[in-house]
């Protein structure tokens, strides 16, 4: 590759959003990795914790992760018993999903190593810089969902 090349890719949003989001999922996996949770699996049971019975519907619309991701986690959920369904009671064709007492056990587990993950990816930052900085990524997310 040449050295333009190489300097366009250091000013494409879309390169370097991609490039953090891989560091970002490298520290997760080494500082959470007791739980044995992914980075989407986390957002999954955080969401589930925070209102319980959610459909997988109401899931994708919360954490964007796309329909068939997220149907893949909920079965690897299912599988360890972090998470349980139940039919909607607003919608028989849909699954109300709740945690298990092994899923808020998972939940606790991991919270540290996400904790330690965001604080590492900020300390790169200048501390006056750093709620900005999630400012901005919360206005690109919020933007592009619309």
């Amino acid at each position: 590759m040449c050295a333009k090349n190489t300097k366009q890719l250091e000013r494409s949003a879309t390169h370097l959003i991609h490039r953090a989001g891989q560091r970002a999922t490298d520290i997760f996996q080494a500082e959470a990795r007791a739980s044995g949770l992914t980075p989407r699996q986390f957002a999954v049971l955080m969401t589930v914790a925070d209102e319980e019975g959610l459909t997988q519907t109401d899931l994708v619309d919360r954490t964007g992760i796309d329909r068939s991701t997220l149907a893949d986690i909920v079965a690897r959920l299912l599988g360890r018993g972090l998470i349980q369904r139940k039919r909607a009671k607003e919608d028989g064709r849909a699954y109300a999903i709740k945690l298990t007492s092994q899923g808020w056990k998972g939940l606790r587990d991991a919270e540290p190593g996400a904790a330690a993950t965001d604080s590492r990816l900020l300390a790169v930052l200048p501390p006056a810089k750093r709620q900005e900085f999630l400012d901005i990524l919360n206005t690109i997310v919020t933007a592009m969902n619309k």
